[in-house]
């Protein structure tokens, strides 16, 4: 439910082959209890638009994930709109190594930086 709330408020800006920019407004029931963006949003956040990022590649295959690793720079807040950029680093027979920025849009500041590694299979 709550991953359905956010991919209908997240919003594809642009993309070419192996790489993805969407853009969120934060909205209240994106917060935690300190009033910025929940730490497992960006989690989901990093997971989805590095997912997607891969259905932009030759292959097109989303994979299941290996490895995700995030770290956290800088809260966003209520009514602040983010753009998360999702990079597909490496793309190989079995597995696909992404990078993913999340950012305020009107500021620049680095919010987030994810790494996903996918396994696509065999």
């Amino acid at each position: 439910m709550v991953q359905q709330r956010v991919e209908s408020s997240l919003h594809a800006v642009s993309a070419s082959p192996g790489h993805l920019v969407c853009e969120m407004g934060v909205e209240k029931e994106h917060t935690n209890r300190g009033g910025t963006m929940h730490g497992g949003l960006t989690a989901l956040l990093v997971d989805s638009v590095s997912t997607l990022a891969l259905f932009t590649t030759k292959d097109g295959r989303p994979g299941v994930s290996v490895d995700m690793n995030i770290t956290y720079m800088k809260a966003a807040q209520e009514g602040e709109t983010v753009m998360i950029t999702a990079d597909v680093l490496k793309q190989g027979r079995t597995l696909a190594f992404t990078s993913v920025d999340i950012m305020n849009k009107d500021t620049g500041h680095l919010i987030a930086q994810g790494r996903h590694t996918k396994h696509l299979g065999s």
